[in-house]
């Protein structure tokens, strides 16, 4: 697809998912994942389809395990772990051997979760430092031979897509739309969704009127400008190196913002509302779907600028891991604010995964309980 058609067009769903092929286990359990409260039984797979859904990004390596019900999924198993696959990318052009090793223990550690829940369905899926990496391709040969996954890496249009399915459930019922953004770490995505069309069975689906995605993240972003001490000036370059990349897209998708509010996913906009809740420690149930008006917005922001490096560090909801990417992230946040000025923003703690979760069993037809016919 062209930069215009790309920029301007309206994309009715996501590519059709591929199957991941999920082999050679092996037994290693580590971590527990910061975004999702995780139901832990022993059923394996047990009572019908497990679903797993894996997303390598160039910060994070994500891993969601689920079932289908009612009305959506149950998720039985999570996995999160700041790998950094990008780091030094930027300069280098290259996934690094020190980013390969992180990797390729993450992996493992996803792998055996698979194994151990019984996995019969999956969508490994990696994006940003995948696809601008010289070494891509090798890397993901050596994860298959290494750790026994095929990863698919996935076009931009294809994370924007996913990126809405499961933000969707987060759209205010009475909103004439939401600008969906996703900060990722080598690259963001911007959405501009209408109003969701209700589904007979699951989540509603977004209905796609124009996306982009913006050559910057908080890890490429953070490595040309710093993230350790940021000072104003060195903040608003940041902002201003990002706007320019969203000028365009604004220019199109801009205007008529009227009954709209914005929807971000992304550890930056978690990050803001852990620190705006003031929470003692991360807590999704208070984060996923909580709201912040334009000012509370602001205030945080001002907040973290105002910190030191060790202030960061020290926050429950910051940590050493994002301490020199959060400003970086917020300056990527302010940079889509002032192109899309609506008066609320809607916190999503959830994104790619669910996603994927939703089209898998959408395609196989098991969501809402009863197994759809095929016409």
């Amino acid at each position: 697809m062209d930069e215009e058609a790309r920029v301007t067009g309206g994309l009715d769903r996501a590519r059709e998912p591929a199957r991941g092929r999920v082999g050679r286990w092996s037994r290693r359990w580590r971590a527990r994942d910061r975004s999702h409260d995780v139901v832990h039984d022993s059923g394996g797979g047990r009572g019908g389809a497990t679903y797993a859904a894996l997303d390598l990004g160039t910060n994070n390596c994500r891993l969601l395990v689920a079932r289908p019900t009612a009305d959506s999924f149950r998720v039985v198993d999570a996995f999160s772990r700041i790998i950094r696959l990008g780091e030094g990318l930027s300069s280098s052009g290259r996934i690094s051997e020190a980013a390969i090793r992180r990797a390729i223990d993450a992996l493992g550690v996803c792998r055996d979760k698979m194994q151990s829940r019984g996995v019969t369905r999956a969508r490994l899926i990696a994006t940003e430092a995948c696809r601008s990496a010289e070494n891509g391709a090798d890397f993901c040969a050596r994860i298959s031979e290494k750790v026994g996954l095929t990863l698919e890496v996935v076009d931009r249009e294809t994370e924007a897509g996913l990126a809405a399915a499961g933000c969707a459930p987060l759209v205010a019922p009475g909103a004439e739309g939401v600008v969906l953004f996703d900060i990722g770490g080598g690259s963001s995505e911007l959405v501009r969704l209408a109003k969701s069309e209700p589904h007979p069975r699951g989540p509603p689906e977004p209905v796609i009127r124009g996306w982009t995605s913006l050559p910057v993240g908080v890890v490429s972003l953070a490595e040309r400008h710093g993230g350790v001490t940021v000072d104003r000036a060195l903040f608003d370059a940041m902002i201003d190196e990002v706007s320019a990349h969203v000028a365009r897209f604004a220019a199109i998708h801009g205007s008529n913002l009227d009954g709209m509010h914005m929807l971000g996913t992304s550890g930056t906009v978690t990050t803001i509302a852990g620190v705006h809740l003031n929470l003692p420690r991360y807590e999704r149930r208070r984060v996923d779907g909580c709201w912040m008006t334009e000012d509370e917005v602001t205030n945080v922001v001002e907040r973290l600028l105002a910190m030191s490096y060790g202030d960061r560090v020290a926050n429950p909801c910051i940590g050493s891991e994002r301490a020199d990417l959060v400003l970086a992230g917020c300056a990527i946040l302010q940079a889509i604010r002032r192109a899309f000025p609506c008066p609320q923003l809607r916190v999503a703690d959830r994104g790619l995964r669910e996603g994927i979760l939703v089209q898998l069993m959408r395609e196989d037809g098991v969501l809402g309980g009863v197994r759809m016919q095929a016409s």
